[in-house]
Order: C-alpha cells, then sequence, then structure tokens
C-alpha cells in the first residue's frame, strides 16, 4: 500500500513538472505575440526534442502549436481593437503576425465572425466568448494560480474617493461598459498611470449560475465628477483593514484567488468580514502587458 501511494506521489510530481515546462513555453508565446513564434524554437523552452514536440503540445492543449499562436494573437488583437480605439488596425495587424491588413481581416473573421472594423464598432461578445473561453479552460490546466498562506498581507486601505460605473447583467457583456468607461476616462483626463482603477465586485456570478453580475467600475480621484449621461457618479471606497492577495496572470484564474482567500485563507485567520464588497485593483492590465505579466490585488475588507 505505502509503495503503492508513493507511486502515486512519484506520478504527480511527474506531470507538475511536465506541466512547468510547457508553462514556460505558453508565457514566452504569451511575451512574444508579436514575434516570430516556431516550433523549434518553442521546443527549446521546454527542452523537449522539436521532433516529438508538436505532437505533445497537441495532446496536452488541443491544438496544434500555430493554431495556439493564431488564437493567443487575436485575443489580443480583438482587446485592443475594443479597448485601446486610437490603436491603428494596420499596426494590431503587424503585431499579430499578418504582413497586410487584407489577411489579418480574414483571419479575424473567420476565427471571430466579424472584420476587425465591426468588432471595434459593436463586437458580438456572446460569440466571442463562445470562441475564446475553451482556450482558457485549457490554459487553466497548465497556468493555475498556486497560493500560500503567507502572500496573504493585512493593510490598511484609506479612504479613496472614486468615479463608479455600475454593471448589473450578463458577465460576458461587461465589455462594453468597460469600453464606455475608458472613453469617459479619456475625455477627463483620468488615464490609469494617473488614476488607480478598482472593480467593486457586488455579485458575481458562481459556475452554475445564469451569468448575472453586478460590479462598479471604478477610477479615483479627487477631482469630482461631473454631470454626465452615462451614469457614472462620485463615490468613495471606505478606508479600513483589508486583507490583499495578489493575483498575478490572466483574469480567467482571478476566480481561483478568491476562492482561496475564501476558502482557505479566511478560515484559518480568524478574522471577520467588515460589511462592504470585495474589491479588485487593476495594477497592470492586458493587453498593455502580456496576459500573464497582468497584475490584480484584491482587497478583502475586515473588522
Amino acid at each position: 500500500m505505502q509503495a503503492s501511494e508513493e507511486n502515486i506521489r512519484l506520478s504527480a510530481a511527474a506531470v507538475d513538472r511536465y506541466r512547468i515546462r510547457f508553462r514556460k513555453v505558453l508565457e514566452h508565446i504569451d511575451a512574444h505575440l508579436s514575434d516570430d513564434l516556431d516550433v523549434e524554437g518553442l521546443s527549446g523552452i521546454a527542452a523537449f526534442s522539436k521532433f516529438h514536440f508538436h505532437r505533445q503540445f497537441s495532446e496536452l492543449l488541443g491544438s496544434g502549436v500555430y493554431q495556439y499562436v493564431s488564437l493567443r494573437r487575436l485575443k489580443r488583437a480583438s482587446y485592443q481593437l475594443v479597448f485601446r480605439g486610437d490603436l491603428p488596425i494596420t499596426d494590431i495587424a503587424l503585431a499579430s503576425g499578418y504582413d497586410a491588413t487584407e489577411a489579418f481581416a480574414r483571419a479575424f473573421k473567420r476565427i471571430v465572425g466579424q472584420s476587425p472594423s465591426a468588432f471595434r464598432k459593436a463586437p458580438r461578445w456572446s460569440a466571442w466568448h463562445a470562441r475564446f473561453e475553451p482556450l482558457g479552460e485549457v490554459r487553466s490546466r497548465i497556468m493555475t494560480s498556486q497560493h500560500r498562506l503567507e502572500e496573504v498581507k493585512i493593510v490598511t486601505f484609506e479612504d479613496t474617493r472614486i468615479a463608479a460605473l455600475e454593471y448589473r447583467g450578463d458577465v460576458r457583456s461587461i465589455g462594453d461598459a468597460i469600453r464606455t468607461f475608458i472613453k469617459w476616462r479619456k475625455q477627463n483626463q483620468l488615464p490609469p498611470k494617473v488614476s488607480a482603477t478598482f472593480t467593486i465586485v457586488h455579485h458575481h456570478p458562481a459556475r452554475n449560475d445564469d451569468g448575472e453580475c453586478h460590479y462598479e467600475l471604478c477610477a479615483a480621484t479627487d477631482l469630482g465628477v461631473p454631470e454626465n449621461s452615462i451614469g457614472i457618479v462620485e463615490k468613495v471606497i471606505p478606508g479600513g483593514r483589508c486583507a490583499l492577495l495578489r493575483h498575478i496572470g490572466s483574469e480567467d484564474h482571478l476566480g481561483e484567488s478568491v476562492s482561496f482567500l475564501y476558502s482557505q485563507w479566511l478560515p484559518q485567520s480568524g478574522e471577520e468580514l467588515r460589511n462592504f464588497p470585495l474589491y479588485f485593483q487593476r495594477v497592470r492590465l492586458f493587453p498593455d502587458v502580456p496576459e500573464h505579466e497582468a497584475v490584480t490585488d484584491i482587497f478583502l475588507p475586515l473588522r
């Protein structure tokens, strides 16, 4: 029995080491989406034989190397089209590995179902999620966030005045609200470099819920909020003690970090929660940085 358990532990450790090698490959792809990427170079990152790497990659991730790279580039391109509206489509195409905008447009429409210009104007989020959510689920097997109890810090958060845009609805359609908020921030000279970005999470749908969420998109400002027609109002994130956990990586795995706080850290901490929702501070944002380098600080208000 002991030998069998030992074998299981050894097998699990071997699987972890194997996946860590692939994680290095996926992180390298994320960081070099604008560069030439080939099987030989990527196999070297993982220290696998180039003669077997493509098959290994396909078996683990469910798609070939070049298909995966193309999807990653097009996901970044879709974020740039919608959330970085001043970035020319030609520049996005070149950064996505296409020498001509026509080839980029064909590839984008084949995958997303809309041309780049149409997606920029009015994205069909349900179709977009249907195409890219499976990619996130596949990546989650390799890029899962791992936390330790000692990573959580108790901090004192100061009262912070914010401009807030409330969103209630399908979590898959929040992109339109984010784009509206980004546009307002630009008009009012409140870019993330000078104005901290927060999300207050009143309700996030559980895995089996209907997808309805309740968020507030927020930007720190002491200037007040001018009257507007889009529902942005002035509020305050109240100061107080908080548990702080830093999440590094894709938002696809942010729920795992939140779950760690609630299910593992909180029961062992002896702390009690304060009557204010969980909130995030977006420190480094995709697509401005590679997705695995995005940084989100999670604040859990405490008494």
